[in-house]
């Protein structure tokens, strides 16, 4: 139990990572720009404006990413040697709150399900759950989650645009359709001292946040990262790709997110279907079954 314990919770911890971290607000550098050069027709003229600067995109998602307090997304790909799938809805105002269903990591075919409410983190199924109390049993994951529940930040993907506006080779892909909606296609590498460079110019809070991302990321032997993000035309990040080679293997996550602003509902299960991992633990140590 204590090493699916472990592992699932790794898992998730690692899913709400990837999906973004937290939000960077601050106004960086803008990216090197490319020139593609003399035009050959008309068409291409009318274009070479958007591929001249591709971070202007990137600075219209950050601000508009700002106004989110809740969306709803899909996961899915390879993180710390472990293939992740799986839906999520998040709140973050007034109170942080995520509902997240995913693959279970030791059961192929299973599915569990994990609530993050009040500090507690719940997983199960059906009519079993149990329950984590992240402030008693992991205070540093406890302090993670807190810090997802202030205004600007979350699973947000203002921090993949952030991040990306740090790339040297940040380019212009192409358009590309989604779901049925247009995007603007935006990709580009940067390497974590690029990142750490980037952080040590932040305001404390950001720093704090982006510095924790860093360390994640270091400890799965990941030196660089290839990113690439998809704008629609209301400015939103519609999709997120994050790859990178890792000592474990490599990492591939793809974050597409759905509803933005929409209103997300997310309460703890019914008490009576609960076991208190910590109470548990209290009664094993008192002498207790």
């Amino acid at each position: 139990m204590n090493t699916y314990r472990k592992k699932t919770a790794g898992a998730v911890l690692a899913a709400l990572l990837l999906a973004g971290g937290a939000t960077a607000c601050e106004n960086g550098d803008a990216a090197k720009k490319t020139d593609s050069g003399a035009s050959a027709a008309p068409s291409r003229a009318a274009e070479k404006p958007a591929e001249a600067a591709p971070a202007a995109y990137l600075e219209k998602t950050k601000k508009k990413s700002q106004e989110i307090t809740s969306l709803s997304y899909t996961m899915s790909g390879k993180a710390a040697g472990q293939n992740i799938s799986g839906e999520a809805a998040m709140r973050m105002k007034p109170t942080v709150a995520m509902s997240m269903t995913m693959d279970s990591p030791d059961e192929p075919g299973q599915k569990v399900e994990i609530r993050l409410v009040d500090g507690a983190m719940y997983m199960g199924s059906g009519a079993q759950w149990l329950k984590f109390d992240l402030k008693a049993l992991a205070p540093e994951q406890a302090k993670e989650l807190d810090s997802l529940g202030s205004a600007q930040q979350g699973q947000n993907p203002a921090d993949t645009a952030d991040s990306l506006s740090a790339s040297k080779d940040l380019k212009k892909v192409g358009e590309e359709t989604i779901d049925g909606q247009k995007t603007t296609h935006l990709a580009g590498t940067v390497s974590l001292d690029e990142l750490r460079t980037r952080s040590a110019a932040s305001a404390p809070e950001a720093k704090d946040r982006q510095e924790k991302n860093l360390k994640a990321l270091e400890q799965q032997g990941i030196k660089s990262l290839t990113m690439d993000i998809w704008i629609d035309e209301a400015d939103q990040a519609k999709q997120v790709r994050t790859q990178g080679q890792g000592t474990s293997g490599p990492m591939d996550v793809t974050i597409k997110f759905k509803d933005v602003n929409k209103p997300v509902e997310i309460t703890a299960p019914p008490a009576d279907q609960v076991m208190d991992l910590a109470e548990a633990m209290k009664n094993k140590g008192a002498g207790g079954a």
